[in-house]
């Protein structure tokens, strides 16, 4: 008996001892997706066929249009769902994840230093900034976090946390905004996201309250907010390097095919049985499993793949026109408004747009605009959705509104330094 009980405490010692790994629940939640709906394949399918249409080297335009230098603006909304004080995530622990997302995404992150030289070369800068939103789906002002408290003890990848009737919170518009939902998950999952294609009241990234951002209660090889920069790729269409598959294809010509994960701190360069050269496993990629600390890198291919679903007819087109992330948009309820009284113009020498509120027509004023020196003027609605676009070619444009609803609408002219934005309300 004292033999079989030291050999079990020898047992479990070593269990013990076994270095916590990452563990993401993107690809079984796919894949139950599709057992529970065998319709999702060909919608999967078709989505990965215009990704591959945009990207393939053939495709110039297509690689100019989604490589170009416009910056892709996300709002973000944080759904924060707690039983007890530490789930409850503070604000600075949420600002911490967005500044790493905005490093990550735009090839700021300081240890990009440690990528190995051979893959310098191929770093991606994907042009993508993430933000709070500052208007809700209503047009009402919002911190762009939403708390609830909820009476589960954890959720698990079957989307309880995205429904009210099993203690979660219901998403936002997902054509407008990137939903998040911070939370306890069950067992040692860090996270899983929808892949691009599936329902859109579900659509969104779940990451574990301990995994999110650099400050707070954190699990200590997962600080470092790489979590959620490992998820939201999955979100915009990236595979795991691996391809989930021994000796996988990832769906990208620039990382190296490899045989599996990696976990922990990899020593460069790691070899495997399929490395195609000396350089071996690209390791420190942020879509391989490797600790926080390791990651640093997304490739050009990466890049070029996610911003494919921005591309015109593609999934996540709509949040090109997202004004989400303006403050101007942040008013009281637009229902609220629609009977308020008249209200001066609002102007910038030498624009002014007025009368606000409108029934039937706006004036636009604007000296600088003539034929040969035309100015652009969008119009956007609340959710940030662009209604329409005009060439300003004359001193004064009349703008005809009458067949847009009631509500707050946004006039944005001009670009760069020159842009000149301000609010109008339809009555």
């Amino acid at each position: 008996m004292k033999s079989l009980f030291t050999f079990a405490c020898l047992f479990f010692g070593v269990i013990g001892t076994v270095p916590a790994q990452r563990i993401c629940g993107t690809t079984d939640y796919k894949q139950a997706l599709l057992r529970s709906n065998p319709s999702l394949n060909s919608i999967f399918q078709n989505i990965e066929k215009q990704i591959e249409a945009i990207t393939h080297p053939a495709n110039t335009r297509a690689m100019r249009d989604t490589t170009s230098n416009e910056i892709i603006h996300i709002p973000v909304v944080i759904h924060v769902l707690y039983k007890n004080d530490v789930e409850n995530i503070s604000d600075a622990q949420i600002q911490s994840q967005l500044d790493i997302l905005n490093n990550d995404y735009n090839l700021l992150n300081a240890d990009r230093a440690n990528t190995p030289q051979p893959f310098k070369s191929i770093a991606g800068n994907a042009r993508i900034q993430f933000c709070l939103a500052r208007v809700d789906p209503r047009g009402r002002k919002t911190s762009g976090i939403e708390r609830k408290y909820t009476s589960e003890n954890y959720f698990t990848t079957d989307d309880g946390m995205k429904m009210v009737a099993t203690g979660g919170t219901a998403a936002w518009d997902s054509k407008h905004y990137l939903n998040i939902w911070i939370c306890k998950l069950s067992s040692r999952t860090l996270g899983y996201a929808t892949p691009p294609g599936a329902a859109a009241d579900m659509d969104g990234v779940v990451i574990a309250y301990d995994a999110f951002g650099t400050a707070g209660n954190l699990r200590p090889l997962f600080n470092k907010g790489r979590t959620a920069t490992h998820e939201i790729g999955h979100w915009l269409g990236l595979i795991h390097v691996w391809g989930d598959n021994d000796c996988g294809d990832d769906l990208v010509n620039d990382t190296p095919t490899q045989s599996a994960y990696n976990f922990g701190c990899s020593t460069f360069p790691k070899l495997s049985k399929c490395s195609p050269n000396s350089n071996g496993d690209m390791f420190m990629n942020f879509m391989d499993f490797s600790d926080d600390a390791c990651m640093n890198i997304f490739t050009i291919g990466q890049v070029r793949r996610m911003r494919a679903l921005f591309a015109q007819n593609n999934l996540r087109n709509a949040f090109l026109a997202s004004f989400a992330c303006d403050s101007i948009l942040a008013t009281a309820d637009p229902l609220t408004l629609t009977g308020a009284v008249s209200r001066p113009a609002i102007s910038v020498d030498p624009i002014r747009v007025y009368p606000s509120p409108v029934q039937y027509s706006a004036t636009i004023e604007c000296k600088t605009a003539t034929a040969l020196t035309p100015k652009t003027m969008d119009l956007f609605n609340s959710v940030g959705m662009k209604v329409f676009t005009q060439k300003l070619l004359q001193e004064k444009t009349v703008l005809n509104l009458s067949v847009l609803v009631t509500g707050i609408y946004i006039v944005r002219i001009g670009e760069g330094g020159e842009k000149f934005t301000t609010r109008i309300i339809k009555q």
